[in-house]
């Protein structure tokens, strides 16, 4: 049984976007697939970004790292949030690499270690100003002796320091030199406590492209590896990203209606003069964001129609003016043709982020992998 909608995701644009940032920044890249890669499919990314250069994967939680090597992916991985609960010993026996942020969670990880038997390799994270993970002022020197002393036990063995950028999506920011700074700084606190890692990363998507100073031996790169330009331009921006996911369905339903008909919920939208109005099975519960109200709009009949009145959980209504519109009618609601909404524009309308946009289309939209042009799940 088809689906309502799907999303089509090209994994030869996210195999191209690797090899367009690893261009600029001459570093390994981490390919992030958190999130079951930002909604586009973990796996399946995973594979097309390893498959065009990046070394390492990144993932927020043990359930995702484990997900990946129940798929037979064995490439480097970084787990970086976690309960100090957590069931640790799964992701040591697997081969990931865990972040620490913490010398609660850094216990624990050694006593899982022990259990195991198998050393632990973890990758230290810094507050270099974000404000949210990651050890900061006295406790970066206490966390940096344990993890010494543990790995001089052999408990685990230290490979990376890390951290994470506050805005490096702003141009001009002032707090980017200020967090560089803040890192140097903690690498070097490191290693005067005789910890020498392999892997020393900072930089995000943004940075990775425009911040040189931050790059390092790694670079994260997340929203551009699907091929939206962190500094949110709406079009082709200027590294050349190809998005990599388009939203699409088709028309369901099609009336004729008056001057002064009301439009879905309230109504808060009528009609001021006779029109065709073009019923779309997708709402709010498949991540059309309410908040846009009033300004998304679609492609529909090679041209961009706006969605009016009230999104309702499971379809809204597009204003088609005088069209041939029929059922069966082709949509696309955002995508990589330049005519059509970028998830950048359903952003903007919506008064949040590319990232919330992408990571909200819901589980009952199906989900399909294309390479080249070829269908593949």
């Amino acid at each position: 049984m088809s689906a309502l909608a799907e999303a089509v995701v090209d994994l030869g644009a996210i195999a191209g976007n690797v090899r367009t940032v690893a261009a600029v920044t001459g570093t390994d890249l981490m390919a992030v697939v958190k999130a079951d890669g930002f909604g586009h499919g973990a796996v399946p990314v995973a594979r097309a970004a390893l498959g065009a250069g990046a070394g390492w994967l990144g993932v927020t939680s043990a359930a995702e790292a484990l997900a990946l090597r129940d798929a037979g992916i064995t490439a480097p991985a970084l787990s970086w949030l976690h309960r100090p609960d957590d069931d640790f010993a799964a992701l040591i026996r697997a081969g990931v690499d865990v972040g620490v942020s913490t010398t609660t969670h850094l216990h624990a990880i050694v006593d899982a270690a022990r259990q195991v038997g198998v050393p632990a390799t973890v990758q230290l994270k810094v507050d270099t100003g974000l404000s949210r993970n990651g050890a900061s002022g006295d406790d970066w020197p206490e966390m940096v002796a344990w993890a010494r002393k543990y790995e001089v036990e052999g408990g685990i063995q230290v490979r990376g320091v890390w951290s994470h950028l506050a805005d490096a999506d702003v141009p001009g920011s002032q707090c980017l030199p200020r967090q560089v700074a803040t890192f140097e700084e903690a690498l070097r606190i490191a290693r005067h406590a005789g910890l020498h890692p392999d892997l020393v990363h900072l930089a995000n998507s943004a940075a990775a492209l425009s911040a040189a100073g931050t790059r390092f031996d790694l670079c994260r790169v997340g929203l551009a590896l699907y091929g939206v330009d962190p500094f949110g331009a709406s079009g082709p921006g200027a590294f050349g990203l190809r998005p990599a996911l388009t939203l699409r369905t088709t028309v369901v339903n099609v009336k004729r209606v008056p001057a002064g008909t009301g439009v879905s919920y309230g109504p808060e939208y009528v009609t001021g003069r006779a029109t065709t109005l073009a019923l779309l099975p997708l709402g709010y519960a498949d991540g059309l964001p309410r908040a846009a109200e009033g300004r998304a709009q679609v492609w529909l009949g090679d041209r961009r129609r706006p969605i009016v009145g009230r999104i309702a959980m499971d379809q809204c209504v597009v204003d088609v003016g005088d069209l041939p519109v029929a059922i069966g009618d082709p949509v696309v609601v955002f995508g990589a043709d330049d005519a059509a909404p970028s998830v950048t524009e359903w952003a903007r309308w919506a008064g949040t982020n590319p990232h919330e946009i992408l990571t909200g289309i819901g589980a009952r939209v199906g989900r399909h992998h294309i390479h080249e042009g070829a269908h593949i799940s």
